[in-house]
């Protein structure tokens, strides 16, 4: 195997991306619905702005993120990305720096375990900058402190109250063990793209409480969000053609965003395993 080029890792980016968008994922911004005051042709820009800085090649993964997270402001002037930022800066050093050796989920364990506290300096800058909602505060290691521990020391502290530092202490756990299966399960089922990437996102809704309606609307919200995906998704995997299950997305697409409530962090969870799996597609070809 070799390591991955800049190019196809920011190609990789950019199509996770865009595909997210294009999904009909309830509750979160689509081509379908915009909704929670944004649109989706600010998360494609957004993809643009992001993609080839964060394939840059020498950049420790905590200046892919702070430079990923600026170039999204430049662009957009909002948080569209933040998670996905996070979440993919480490993946993408991974296959840049070793992925070639060792495989993807090695690979990305080390690159996790080579964290510094310099990488947690520039990603809590970088949070700060994005500002995203219902951050809240912590006790320990807060991110409108200076941090004193590595960037995944930081993500352990973190990862009882949310997903993305859970992937982070986790070695992406729930990236390889749902993620990437919901999407082997859709292309194994004929579905395309686009419903590859909804069958991803309604298993992650459906798995946990998503954590960002958990910190903006509490635990019990929480729960009653993720109890109705699971029963979308019951009826989205007994249809032969997704298609009939357009009518059901939209109207729990519509529900939610009546209610204010966005499933941010499955998205962001979505973009990461869409990636993966095509990081995981390019390697076995170098083999």
């Amino acid at each position: 195997m070799a390591a991955l080029s800049p190019e196809a890792v920011a190609a990789t980016v950019r199509e996770a991306c865009r595909l997210e968008v294009q999904a009909l994922k309830p509750g979160n911004v689509s081509v379908h619905a915009s909704g929670h005051r944004m649109v989706a042709d600010e998360f494609f820009r957004s993809a643009e702005a992001v993609a080839d800085v964060i394939a840059l090649p020498g950049l420790s993964v905590g200046e892919r993120i702070l430079r990923s997270v600026e170039a999204t402001h430049a662009a957009v002037g909002c948080n569209t990305n933040l998670g996905i930022v996070l979440l993919l800066a480490p993946m993408a050093h991974a296959v840049l720096e070793d992925g070639g050796r060792r495989g993807l989920r090695d690979a990305l364990g080390l690159a996790l375990r080579g964290l510094t506290v310099a990488d947690a300096v520039a990603a809590y800058r970088a949070i700060r900058l994005a500002n995203p909602a219902g951050l809240g505060s912590s006790a320990t290691q807060d991110v409108a402190d200076v941090p004193t521990v590595t960037l995944l020391g930081a993500m352990r502290a973190a990862a009882q109250r949310d997903r993305i530092a859970c992937q982070y202490a986790t070695d992406y756990a729930d990236i390889f063990a749902l993620g990437m299966p919901a999407v082997a399960s859709a292309e194994a089922r004929g579905w395309g793209p686009e419903w590859t990437a909804v069958a991803c996102y309604l298993r992650f809704a459906s798995e946990f409480p998503d954590s960002h309606v958990l910190r903006k609307h509490g635990p019990e919200a929480a729960e009653a969000v993720r109890a109705r995906f699971r029963a979308v998704e019951t009826r989205i995997k007994a249809c032969d053609n997704p298609d009939a299950a357009v009518p059901i997305l939209l109207r729990l697409d519509k529900n939610l965003k009546e209610e204010g409530i966005n499933p941010g962090t499955s998205a962001d969870l979505t973009v990461t395993s869409l990636a993966a799996c095509r990081f995981d597609a390019l390697l076995e070809k170098t083999s």
